[in-house]
């Protein structure tokens, strides 16, 4: 296991949105998509990745009482959005999200242009293969 990476798990499809989007349309979007987060592209406005995720939406939309399709992506966005590279081994990945406290990170690639997601259902589904000793890949 210490030599698995990033790139073993992450999820090479990124759903990006517009910074305009309503969060609605997120949502949407996120439902159709079989997504827990999105990632708002850069713009002139917005020159930094945003991300959007599940916990955001519950936080700032339902926990406040806010209007959906009122609301654009970049007013809840977390931005900038840290990034991990594809070589990061796996290990050091879990423990910057338990550090930092999140549960998506964006996989950027030495262009810092996003490439793929992990999250934490990634490393649950890994911690699930590490009780067969990595023979079932089929879990990932």
């Amino acid at each position: 296991m210490d030599k698995t990476t990033v790139k073993d798990w992450m999820k090479n499809l990124v759903v990006f949105v517009d910074p305009d989007t309503t969060v609605f349309e997120g949502l949407h979007i996120m439902r159709h998509r079989f997504a827990t987060s999105l990632i708002v592209k850069k713009t002139a406005e917005t020159p930094d990745y945003g991300i959007v995720t599940s916990i955001n939406i519950c936080d700032k939309i339902i926990a406040q009482g806010n209007d959906p399709t009122k609301t654009k992506v970049k007013e809840i966005m977390a931005s900038p959005v840290f990034t991990v590279p594809s070589s990061m081994l796996i290990t050091d990945c879990a423990a910057m999200m338990k550090e930092k406290r999140i549960h998506h990170l964006p996989v950027a690639d030495e262009h810092g242009q996003i490439v793929g997601i992990i999250t934490a259902m990634d490393l649950l589904w890994m911690a699930e293969a590490m009780g067969t000793n990595f023979k079932d890949r089929g879990l990932s």
